[in-house]
């Protein structure tokens, strides 16, 4: 079934009266209040990336905050000339795929406190789990451009927009899935750490972990949660709004947006400020001297048992 309703979708895309294409006009102070909070975490997150060193945060959160800004804007434009299609468009596109970003980065964290505890209480290496999870985050983000760009170009071009629409709620669907799973694995391995019951013995090359689970990893692991939870409302409201269709209560309920996708996404971002993992976790040197510590452990290990093996008697 078409989540889309064309007849619906392109009679609030050229609607001239007073609700436009939302169905209500945004209104002006939200929309400026969410410019502003997003401007401030993104302007303190770009600090503290390079305050700490920690790159990989550019072409997430802050990339994901700047996505941010630009969805707030245009629906803050929409505020004072709502007839006006552009920005409409451009706020719907961008509000759906700037989160993903930001996903990626709790994924990176995660990994790097799997290193750290020790991989075998994990059900998969540090470096697979960001492989896995990373990637699942940029198909979804891949497939939710490329099914708002669908849908935007559609509506310019007097065309069905459901197949677009329907695109953006398979990459929806795709990172919800993909938070789910993370969270349980994130769940079982640190109920597995707490309880010293690994999945696998640390032999064979295996890195054993050299920290504790000191204040600072416990505050971390607080951030992640409240942040993987926040994302979480967020993507079911967004799975929900798009399955209702454009035409549905749920997308022209304006509540709903500010509190369940803005809203969620702020404490997400303002989350990571706080619970930053640069603070945490050491700045990027610290991050570099874990992984190589990981791989030289890794190395030593593979070293002996490739020199022991060449060392025992061969069989009379």
């Amino acid at each position: 079934m078409a989540i889309v309703d064309r007849p619906a979708f392109e009679a609030r895309a050229t609607h001239t009266g007073p609700d436009g294409p939302y169905g209500y006009v945004p209104t002006e102070w939200i929309c400026i209040l969410f410019v502003v909070l997003f401007s401030v975490t993104s302007a303190l997150h770009l600090g503290q990336a390079l305050y700490y060193r920690l790159w990989f945060l550019f072409p997430t959160v802050i990339l994901g905050g700047i996505g941010e800004i630009i969805g707030w804007s245009g629906r803050l434009w929409s505020s004072r000339n709502i007839t006006l299609l552009d920005p409409f468009l451009m706020q719907i596109t961008t509000t759906i795929i700037a989160p993903t970003p930001l996903v990626a980065a709790n994924f990176v964290i995660l990994g790097q406190l799997i290193r750290r505890l020790g991989p075998k209480y994990s059900r998969l290496s540090p470096i697979w789990y960001t492989i896995v999870f990373v990637t699942c985050d940029l198909v979804a983000l891949v497939v939710q451009a490329v099914g708002g760009a669908n849908a935007s170009l559609a509506v310019q071009d007097g065309r069905d927009p459901g197949p677009g629409g329907n695109i953006m709620l398979g990459g929806i669907i795709v990172q919800l899935v993909a938070i789910v799973i993370y969270m349980a694995l994130a769940a079982e391995f640190v109920i597995r750490f707490v309880l010293n019951k690994p999945i696998r013995n640390a032999e064979g090359g295996r890195y054993e972990g050299t920290h504790q689970l000191d204040t600072k990893i416990k505050l971390m692991l607080t951030g992640l949660i409240f942040s993987s939870v926040v994302i979480f409302i967020r993507s079911i409201y967004r799975t929900i709004e798009l399955t209702d269709g454009w035409d549905g209560r749920i997308i022209g309920t304006q509540v709903y947006f500010n509190v369940l996708d803005g809203g969620m996404i702020t404490l997400a971002f303002y989350c990571m400020n706080i619970f930053h993992p640069g603070c945490l976790l050491g700045n990027g040197k610290e991050w570099k001297r874990t992984n190589s510590l990981e791989t030289i452990q890794v190395d030593a290990t593979e070293e002996k048992k490739r020199s022991n093996e060449s060392y025992a008697p061969s069989a009379v």
